[in-house]
C-alpha cells in the first residue's frame, strides 16, 4: 500500500482510540475531531461512559464507511457481580449454555427499539471466580448487550447479577495492540506540527483501507476507475483481481491497483455485473475527468 502523506491520512484515515472511563463515546469522537484540527469524525459501536477500551474513530472521508463494522464481532473482557453464592460448576454450567444464539431484550436506556431480538455469541468464557465475582471473557455480535447478558445468567443461575467492570478488547480485527490514548494522539499531532516529526502519528492513523480490510477484495483496472468514481456497476472486463470467496450479496472492498479504496460495494455476480457500489469513497479529482465527460455528452 502507497505511503499515504500525514494530510491524506487525516483526510481518509482511522485512529483506534484507547477510551477511558467517563466520557461518552461522541465525545471521545469530538475531542479526535478537536485535536487534529478536521472537520469530521465518526466512531463504530458506542461504549457506555463506565466502559473502556477499543473505539474505532474515522476521520472525514473515512466516516462514510465506518458503520461497516458493525457487521463484526466484538470482544470484551468483563467482570460480574453475583448477589448470593453459587458454586463454580454451577456458574460455568449456565454460562456455557448461554454460547452460540440468544434472546435479548435491549435495556431501557439504549439507542434502539425495545423489542426482542436475536444476537450470537460466539464465546464466553470463564477466566476466574472470586467469591461473588466472575472475571469474563465474551465475543460477540455487533449490538449485544453485555449488561443484559450479565443480568440473564444471574437470573438463569438464580442469584441475579451485575456487571460491574467491562472493557472492549477488539473490534472487528482491531486490537488493543492498536489503541492509543487521546494523551498520545495530542502528543503526536504537537511533534509533526511543531517539530516535523511524523514518526508518531503515522503509529496513530492508521489509512482508511484498513477499516475494511477484513471484507473480500476486488481490485479493478485502471481503465475501470473512472467509471467506478462516478457511481457505475462494476463488470467483468473491468476485474484486475477478485477472492475466490466472493459470493452474491455480500460486502467487498473495491481497490485500484495501487492499493487505494475505491469504494465499499456489494457483489452481483449476474451476467457480466460482478459488483454494484454501495458508498464510493475514492474523492472524484483522483480520478481523471474522461468518464464525467461522456456521461454528461449523453447518449
Amino acid at each position: 500500500m502507497n505511503q499515504y502523506s500525514i494530510e491524506e491520512l487525516l483526510d481518509f484515515g482511522v485512529v483506534i482510540i484507547d477510551k477511558p472511563k467517563g466520557p461518552t463515546s461522541h465525545q471521545v469522537s469530538a475531542w479526535v475531531r478537536d485535536i487534529l484540527g478536521i472537520k469530521r469524525t465518526g466512531h463504530a459501536g458506542t461504549l457506555d461512559p463506565k466502559v473502556t477500551g477499543v473505539l474505532p474513530v474515522a476521520l472525514n472521508r473515512a466516516t462514510k464507511i465506518i458503520n461497516i463494522l458493525h457487521l463484526a464481532p466484538k470482544e470484551y473482557v468483563g467482570v460480574m457481580r453475583l448477589h448470593k453464592d453459587a458454586p463454580v460448576s454451577k456458574i460455568k454450567e449456565v454460562m456455557q449454555e448461554f454460547e452460540g444464539e440468544i434472546y435479548q431484550m435491549p435495556p431501557v436506556r439504549s439507542a434502539v427499539a425495545r423489542k426482542l431480538r436475536k444476537r450470537m455469541v460466539y464465546e464466553l468464557e470463564v477466566m476466574e471466580i472470586e467469591k461473588r465475582y466472575v472475571l469474563f471473557r465474551a465475543k460477540v455480535e455487533s449490538g449485544t448487550y453485555i449488561r443484559t447478558l450479565c443480568v440473564d445468567i444471574g437470573d438463569a443461575l438464580c442469584t441475579g447479577a451485575q456487571m460491574e467492570e467491562l472493557r472492549r478488547i477488539s473490534t472487528a480485527h482491531f486490537t488493543e495492540s492498536h489503541a492509543v490514548t487521546l494523551h498520545d494522539l495530542l502528543d503526536a499531532y504537537i511533534f509533526w506540527k511543531e517539530d516535523g516529526d511524523e514518526s508518531y502519528i503515522r503509529k496513530c492513523i492508521l489509512p482508511g483501507e484498513e477499516i475494511v480490510s477484513f471484507l473480500p477484495k476486488i481490485v479493478v483496472k485502471d481503465t475501470a476507475v473512472d467509471a467506478l468514481c462516478y457511481g457505475a456497476p462494476l463488470y467483468k472486463p473491468g476485474v484486475l483481481e477478485m477472492d475466490a470467496k466472493i459470493e452474491k450479496g455480500m460486502n467487498v472492498a473495491v481497490y485500484t491497483s495501487d492499493g487505494r479504496l475505491l469504494s465499499l460495494s456489494q457483489a452481483v455476480l449476474e451476467n457480466d455485473v460482478v459488483a454494484v457500489p454501495v458508498r464510493v469513497v475514492m474523492k472524484h479529482d483522483k480520478c481523471s475527468k474522461t468518464w464525467k465527460r461522456k456521461s454528461d455528452e449523453g447518449p
